[in-house]
């Protein structure tokens, strides 16, 4: 098991689920906001960022919902980030929660970086 904390931040989009979708799980979507670049061969991709980069596999749970990438050089099978897309039935507003893994100590900035990455999302899509 994992000493790491896991953590889930909310996000309201301005943008349907369809469209929220393809820039979290198509290397094409992702490249625009999250990595330098973003390359995949099925569901191994791969993250380019200021000359390093890493691999993780992706795991799509239904279309438009959920996409979650474990990292290839992280030992514990039970850490990952995770995008999920929720609708509100009665308002049909648009959320984005985001799930990840950090040291303790680390948390704060963790969740500095995903805020940081979503506004980069927000700003790309006009939301």
């Amino acid at each position: 098991m994992t000493d790491k904390i896991k953590f889930e931040i909310e996000f309201p989009m301005q943008a349907s689920s369809n469209f929220l979708h393809h820039y979290l799980a198509s290397p094409d979507g992702l490249s625009e906001w999250f990595a330098d670049n973003v390359n995949s061969r099925g569901e191994l991709f791969t993250f380019f960022w200021d000359g390093s980069e890493e691999q993780a596999k992706q795991k799509l749970f239904s279309k438009e919902e959920k996409v979650q990438y474990k990292w290839l050089d992280e030992e514990d099978d039970d850490v990952y980030f995770e995008f999920k897309i929720v609708v509100d039935e009665l308002t049909n507003d648009v959320s984005l929660i985001v799930t990840d893994f950090a040291d303790e100590d680390e948390l704060d900035e963790a969740k500095m970086f995903w805020k940081n990455q979503i506004d980069n999302l927000k700003h790309k899509i006009g939301a």
